[in-house]
């Protein structure tokens, strides 16, 4: 039986990454940067190797001017990731997303799925807003993202790290397998028919990563350049549910019947010091950091 080739995405935030992707492929579904891509683009990397720093508006325009040239790229999602760390409010993060929300036509704002970013997604899909939640590395985060975006106008995402959970034993995969699980009973429970939020999957490293996103059910497989070169290079191989990824060494994440709750904070999670979730959002701030100077 035949599986559909889910929505591809580019990780990247450089806008000739963006060109080349396209050159490929002869198509790209959406696009998605954070700051650790921001501080890979080569302008940025310019501006350090000089010894030179930016303010915050200078870098929230290095950014804005990211998008809107992506923003002429594509005409599907792009995905902009607001500034976060364990001390930013629900209310600072949205006040980054509006703003954000106008640097182009069809703007995701990235979340990060901590408690204060569950409750600033809540808010911002009221707005018609449109939000990708990161960082997801549970069913709890999950369950939460769910509950916090079924007031969406448009299919919510939501970003489960697989590569980052192999990076501690663990199969990657099973937590797209696992949040798929649990959705479609929601999904049945609410009696929906058709799915609020679209499963993404993100921190994908190789290529078994890629063919085992698509036969564990991603909607969407963000992908760097890398991978696009050697998908292509395997002729656009399709996997079909005969498929086995090959995850030797790594540990099964089992599955956690969670009841289900239209309120979001029946979904409760607190910051776990050295968790991927800690480790993931301290970074994020620190590469965005490491670009400002801290002197103005």
């Amino acid at each position: 039986m035949s599986i559909k080739l889910p929505k591809i995405f580019l990780d990247s935030g450089n806008p000739d990454d963006t060109k080349k992707a396209k050159s490929l492929l002869g198509f790209l579904d959406g696009q998605t940067t954070n700051p650790s891509l921001v501080l890979k683009h080569p302008e940025a990397q310019k501006y350090i190797a000089e010894g030179k720093k930016f303010t915050q508006e200078e870098l929230l325009n290095f950014y804005k001017q990211i998008i809107v040239e992506l923003d002429t790229q594509l005409a599907g999602p792009i995905s902009v990731e607001t500034y976060a760390d364990w001390e930013t409010t629900s209310e600072e993060m949205l006040e980054q997303a509006h703003e954000m929300n106008k640097w182009g036509n069809n703007i995701y704002i990235k979340f990060p799925s901590i408690p204060a970013g569950i409750r600033a997604a809540n808010e911002f899909v009221k707005t018609k807003g449109s939000v990708n939640m990161t960082l997801v590395f549970d069913q709890q985060q999950a369950a939460a993202a769910y509950a916090a975006t079924m007031p969406t106008f448009k299919p919510a995402f939501i970003s489960p790290f697989v590569g980052r959970l192999d990076d501690r034993g663990f199969k990657g995969l099973d937590i797209l397998k696992n949040i798929n699980k649990m959705y479609k009973e929601f999904d049945m429970k609410r009696n929906e028919k058709k799915a609020h939020i679209e499963v993404l999957s993100a921190s994908i490293r190789h290529m078994t990563h890629f063919y085992g996103s698509i036969v564990n059910g991603a909607d969407i497989l963000t992908i760097p350049m890398t991978i696009i070169e050697q998908w292509i290079q395997e002729e656009r191989f399709m996997p079909d549910e005969s498929y086995r990824p090959d995850t030797t060494g790594l540990r099964s994440i089992i599955y956690k019947d969670l009841p289900y709750h239209d309120d979001y904070t029946m979904y409760p999670f607190e910051r776990e010091e050295g968790s991927l979730l800690d480790e993931g959002l301290v970074k994020f701030a620190a590469d965005w950091n490491s670009l400002l100077d801290t002197k103005m």
